[in-house]
C-alpha cells in the first residue's frame, strides 16, 4: 500500500509538492513529483520554477521519510539548515517526473539529518543536505 503523502507532511494544498512514495525503507526514500510544471505551481515566478526550491522537495521528502519511521505519525519541525546545496540547473525542466531522493544521514529525539538529491530522466538537477528540527525538543 503506497502511503499518502499528505498526511505525513505538515503542508497544505498545492504545497504539498511530493505526489507518492516509490519506495522507501529505515536508511532512504523516493517520492515522485509530477506537478513542478504546472502553471499554478505556488513557488513559480514569471513563469519559471527556479532549481533552489528543489531543496524544499530534498526537506519534504525527508519529512515523509520521518513520519513513516514514526509509524506514520508526521513530526513537528523545521528547516533548521540547508548545507552543500548543488544546483545543476538554473530552473526546473517541465516535462519529466521528479525523483526525490532522501537519505538519513542521523537522527535524535532533537533533530534529523538527510542528504538529497532531485534527478529527472536520470540527470541531476540539485543535491545538498538538510538539518531539520523536531518542535517538541526545542
Amino acid at each position: 500500500m503506497t502511503p499518502d503523502i499528505r498526511s505525513l507532511v505538515p503542508h497544505a494544498g498545492s504545497m504539498c509538492l511530493l505526489d507518492t512514495v516509490v519506495r522507501w525503507d529505515k536508511q532512504a526514500i523516493t517520492c515522485q513529483a509530477n506537478r513542478h510544471a504546472d502553471t499554478d505551481h505556488p513557488l513559480r515566478r514569471d513563469g519559471a520554477l527556479s532549481a533552489i526550491h528543489l531543496a524544499e522537495y530534498g526537506a519534504q521528502a525527508a519529512a515523509v521519510h520521518g513520519a513513516l519511521l514514526a509509524d506514520g505519525e508526521p513530526q513537528a519541525g523545521f528547516v533548521a539548515a540547508f548545507r552543500g546545496v548543488q544546483l545543476h540547473v538554473d530552473h526546473v525542466p517541465g516535462a519529466s517526473p521528479l525523483a526525490v531522493t532522501a537519505t538519513r544521514l542521523a537522527g535524535s529525539e532533537a533533530a534529523m539529518q538527510y542528504s538529497f538529491d532531485v534527478v529527472a530522466d536520470d540527470v541531476p538537477l540539485a543535491s545538498g543536505r538538510v538539518t531539520v528540527a523536531l518542535r517538541d525538543t526545542v
